[in-house]
Formats: C-alpha cells, sequence, structure tokens
C-alpha cells in the first residue's frame, strides 16, 4: 500500500512538472514566434528621419538668410549675385535742380546728384521721378527698385508695390524706355531681372539696402520734409539726353558739399565730400541717359 501510494504521488508531481515544462515551453515558443511591431517601429524611423530633415531644412534657410546680411566680415554680400554690376562712385557732388548730369548708365546708381533726395521712406511713385533726385536718395543708403511701365502691369506691379510700400530705405517708381522689366539700383550696385518673382530681387535689397560699407553716407535722411521734395509731386523724368552743358560724371559743374549725416563714413565706403542744406528741388531735370 505504501509503494502503491508513493508511486501515485511521484507520478503526480511527475505531472505537475512536465505541465509547468510544456507551458513554459509554450512561452519560449510564442516569445519566439510573435512579430514584431514592425509598423511602430518604421513609424518611429519615419518620425526621426522627419525631424531631421526639418531640422537641416530650417538650418539651410538660415545660413542662406545669413549669407546676404553685411557684416564687418561680409560687406557686400550682392557680389554673389548672378548678373550683380558694381561701378566705384565719388559721392556727396550736388547739382542744382536747373542742371542735369550726364548719367553713364540707364538707370543710374551713383555720381553727381540733386542737393535734394528723393523720399525713399518705402514710397511708391505712380509717375517717374527726376532721376538727379533718385540717385541722391542711393547715396543715403536707398534701394531704387525701377520697372518699365509698358512690361510691369496688373499684379506683377502689385508685388512689387507690396516690396515697398512703407519700408524704409525703398522706393519704387517706373522708368520709361527701360531696357529689361525691372532694375534695382543702390549706390555702386545695379541688377536686372526679367521677373518680380526672381529670388535676386530679395537678396540685392537684404544685401545692399542700408549697408554702411557700401554707402557714402549712412544714416542720411529718407523723409524729405524741408528739402524742398514733394514725394506727392515730385520733379518729372525728362527722357532726352541732356546737352554740352550737363554735369559730367567726373564732377565738373557739380558743387562739393558737405557731409550731411555729421557722422563720420563707415570703414570701406567712399568717403563723403559734401552736403549742405538742400534747396528746394523745381523744375525739371532729364535722368539717365
Amino acid at each position: 500500500m505504501a509503494s502503491g501510494t508513493k508511486s501515485k504521488g511521484a507520478n503526480k508531481s511527475k505531472g505537475k512538472g512536465g505541465a509547468a515544462k510544456n507551458a513554459r515551453s509554450r512561452n519560449s515558443i510564442a516569445r519566439a514566434t510573435k512579430p514584431k511591431p514592425w509598423g511602430m517601429i518604421i513609424g518611429v524611423i519615419v518620425i526621426v528621419l522627419l525631424a531631421g530633415g526639418v531640422f537641416t531644412y530650417a538650418f539651410t534657410k538660415i545660413n542662406e538668410k545669413e549669407q546676404w546680411i553685411a557684416s564687418a566680415d561680409n560687406q557686400d554680400p550682392s557680389v554673389k549675385i548672378a548678373g550683380i554690376k558694381k561701378v566705384e562712385y565719388k559721392g556727396a557732388q550736388h547739382v542744382t535742380a536747373q542742371q542735369r548730369v550726364a548719367y553713364d548708365k540707364s538707370p543710374p546708381f551713383g555720381g553727381p546728384h540733386d542737393q535734394a533726395w528723393a523720399n525713399c521712406a518705402g514710397t511708391v511713385y505712380d509717375k517717374a521721378v527726376r532721376t538727379e533726385n533718385m540717385v541722391h536718395s542711393l547715396e543715403h543708403g536707398a534701394v531704387w527698385i525701377a520697372y518699365n511701365p509698358d512690361k510691369i502691369k496688373g499684379a506683377a506691379l502689385t508685388t512689387l508695390k507690396t516690396k515697398v510700400e512703407g519700408q524704409p530705405y525703398l522706393m519704387l517708381s517706373p522708368y520709361p524706355g527701360l531696357d529689361k522689366p525691372i532694375s534695382l539700383q543702390s549706390w555702386g550696385h545695379q541688377l536686372k531681372v526679367d521677373k518680380v518673382d526672381d529670388a535676386r530681387i530679395q537678396h540685392f535689397i537684404t544685401s545692399l539696402r542700408e549697408n554702411q560699407y557700401q554707402t557714402p553716407e549712412p544714416g542720411g535722411r529718407c523723409d524729405s520734409d524741408g528739402t524742398g521734395f514733394d514725394p506727392t509731386n515730385p520733379p518729372p523724368f525728362v527722357a532726352e539726353k541732356p546737352g554740352k552743358g550737363a554735369v559730367t560724371m567726373d564732377g565738373k559743374g557739380a558743387i562739393e558739399a558737405p557731409s550731411e549725416t555729421g557722422q563720420p563714413p563707415a570703414s570701406g565706403t567712399v568717403p563723403p565730400t559734401g552736403g549742405s542744406t538742400p534747396p528746394a528741388a523745381t523744375g525739371s531735370a532729364p535722368p539717365s541717359q
């Protein structure tokens, strides 16, 4: 009897151990055969890649924008703009409202200019303005966007106006006979483009507007209060070429003027030699050649 009882107990114990072993085996098999959460893994990888892409894109955009900002180590970012023209001009050579200048470029972007500067406080001119006044504003650090009124109209013109309106040291005006649809001028710099959505337009503005390293009179005024220049009725553009009595680009016939800013020129600029209180800009004197 004892022997039989022992045998039954042993069998029972053995049965329990076998069941536990089988359970562990089944669990091991289940763990081994359970599929990995590939969907979740792929999702995490995609998120990481997207985050990296967004960061890279943002970093690239920041660097791209900063490359057009002037600094002591990058005094003329515009030299990287395809198609940019750069010419050295002497500043602070003034002419009267009755004088004309035989400009060497069209539109002009430097050289002798009227004693009264055109208003450049984000001013949009609906009519073409005497170039001698517009050039003076460039000397103060403004960017002048000129456009051919026969080619830039409607939505394209609205786009240009939106870029300029209310923005300091910017001005926009039609320029009859312009050889390209759009021409941008700052002192000593010019860029001509065909379309209003050309990215180089903004690169030019960012590089050269109020660029103290490229402007003869950085910090010069853009409002025209007290100068005699009326932005609501400015001296008109004159298309005819100037005669023999015109002031030449070397300044012959111009008036040397003291600085209008009361500040010494920034390093790297053409030293200004002049600028007195400007007289009223009455009458018209024609623009560039």
